[in-house]
C-alpha cells in the first residue's frame, strides 16, 4: 500500500507538472472571472521594500479578493491606522477588476473579550472605517484563542460582525491554524464566516529542533519530529480534519511566498545542534525567515546552493553543496501550481489564498501568483 501511494504521488506531480507548462498559453486567453476565490495579502508597508511592491504592481485580474494588512484596534477599541495605509487607488482599481478589498484587522482580543462596552466601541470603529474607506468586509486575524473561554468569544466576536457588516453587502473570514482547530468552534462560525483561511504553513522555523519543510502538500512520515507540526502539518491533512466540520466551498488553502534558511545543517530533518543561547533544544536564531522572490529565486542551483524536492511532500528545498552548511525550505512555482490544483480540483475547496504578494516579487516578475492563476483557471484538467 505505502508503495502504491507513493507511486500515485509521484503519477500525480508529473501530470501536475505538464498542466504547468501548458496553462501559460491558457492562461493568456481566460476571462477575469476566476472559478474559484484567490485571494491575495497586501501588507501596505511593502511600497517601501525594495524591490517596492505597491498598487501598480498587483495583477488585479489575476485575484478574486486582496486582504489589506493591516489595522490594529487597541485595548480601548481605537483603531490604529498607520501613516501611508490607505490607498484609494488600492481600492479603485480593485473594483474596476471585479476585485474584493477587505482590511486585515486583530490587536487586543483580551480587552474587548473582558468588556462589552469595548467590544462596542471597536465594532462602531470598523463601521465607520469601513465604509468610508470603501472596503468590502474584514479579514480577522487573531493568534491564537488558547481557552474556552476564547474558543466562545471567536463565535461571538464574529457574530456581532456578521450583524455591523451584513451579507452579501460584505464578506468575513478569519485566518486559523490548522494545528488549533480545538480552539475554534467551526459549526457555529461557519454561519457568520463566508471563508475559512487555512493558514498550513510555518511547520519549519527557529522553533522547530530539526529542519522542517515549511508547508508540506502531503505529509513525508521520514520527518523524525512529527510533534513539531502536527496535527494536520499537510494540506491534505489540514484539508481532511476542517472538512469534518466546514463546508468545502467555505474554506481556502494557504500557500507561502517565502520560506525559512537553516545556516547550521546541511540536509532535510537534520537536528539542528543546541543553539548557545538556549537549553531548549531549538533552532532558535540560526533560522531566518527569507521571501521567495528577492532572496530564494536567485539561489536556487545557484552560489552553492542546489535544489531538490521532497518526493512525498512535493515541495522543493535547497542545500549547500560546497561544505559551508545550509537548508532552506520553500515553494516555488512548481509547487505552489500543484498546491493550489490539488486544493481547487482535487479536494474541491473554495479557494487558496497566500502570504504574502511582495514576496514573491524580484522587481520584474511574479512567479508564483502566475503559478496560482494558472492552476485555479485550469478548471481540474
Amino acid at each position: 500500500m505505502r508503495s502504491r501511494s507513493r507511486l500515485a504521488l509521484l503519477a500525480l506531480a508529473s501530470f501536475l507538472v505538464v498542466l504547468f507548462t501548458s496553462s501559460t498559453l491558457l492562461a493568456e486567453r481566460k476571462p477575469s472571472a476566476l472559478p474559484k476565490r484567490l485571494v491575495a495579502d497586501y501588507t501596505y508597508g511593502s511600497k517601501y521594500l525594495n524591490p517596492p511592491y505597491g498598487v501598480d504592481q498587483i495583477p488585479f485580474k489575476k485575484l478574486t479578493h486582496i486582504i489589506h494588512a493591516s489595522v490594529p484596534w487597541n485595548s480601548d477599541g481605537s483603531l490604529s491606522v498607520a501613516d501611508g495605509f490607505l490607498e484609494p487607488a488600492l481600492i479603485r482599481r480593485a473594483h474596476k477588476n471585479g476585485v474584493k478589498v477587505m482590511v486585515l484587522v486583530g490587536g487586543d482580543f483580551a480587552a474587548i473579550e473582558a468588556n462589552p462596552q469595548v467590544l462596542d466601541v471597536l465594532l462602531a470603529n470598523l463601521h465607520s472605517f469601513v465604509t468610508a474607506n470603501g472596503y468590502d468586509g474584514l479579514d480577522v486575524d487573531w493568534e491564537f484563542p488558547q481557552t474556552p473561554v476564547d474558543r466562545k468569544f471567536f463565535v461571538t466576536l464574529m457574530t456581532r460582525l456578521r450583524e455591523t457588516f451584513p451579507a452579501p453587502q460584505y464578506t468575513l473570514s478569519i485566518d486559523v491554524a490548522p494545528w488549533n482547530y480545538t480552539y475554534y468552534n467551526l459549526k457555529k462560525l461557519k454561519d457568520p464566516v463566508d471563508f475559512f483561511n487555512l493558514m498550513v504553513y510555518d511547520c519549519a522555523g527557529p522553533w522547530t529542533s530539526v529542519g522542517q519543510l515549511n508547508s508540506p502538500i502531503f505529509w513525508d512520515r521520514k520527518d523524525p519530529r512529527p510533534d513539531e507540526c502536527q496535527p494536520a502539518g499537510s494540506d491534505q491533512q489540514a484539508a481532511e480534519l476542517y472538512l469534518k466540520h466546514v463546508p468545502a466551498e467555505q474554506i481556502n488553502i494557504g500557500t507561502p511566498f517565502y520560506g525559512y534558511e537553516y545556516t547550521n545543517i546541511t540536509q532535510l530533518f537534520e537536528a539542528c545542534p543546541n543553539d548557545p543561547f538556549t537549553q531548549d533544544g531549538d533552532c532558535d536564531d540560526t533560522v531566518h525567515y527569507v521571501n521567495y522572490g528577492p532572496v530564494v529565486k536567485a539561489l536556487i542551483n545557484q552560489q552553492g546552493w542546489q535544489r531538490y524536492y521532497d518526493p512525498v511532500a512535493l515541495v522543493p528545498y535547497l542545500v549547500q553543496t560546497d561544505g559551508t552548511g545550509g537548508f532552506i525550505t520553500y515553494d516555488d512555482a512548481y509547487s505552489t501550481y500543484t498546491r493550489v490544483f490539488y486544493s481547487d480540483w482535487i479536494m474541491g475547496l473554495g479557494g487558496t489564498f497566500m502570504w504574502a504578494l511582495d514576496a514573491d516579487y524580484d522587481g520584474h516578475s511574479q512567479d508564483l501568483v502566475d503559478a496560482m492563476y494558472r492552476a485555479t483557471i485550469s478548471n481540474g484538467k
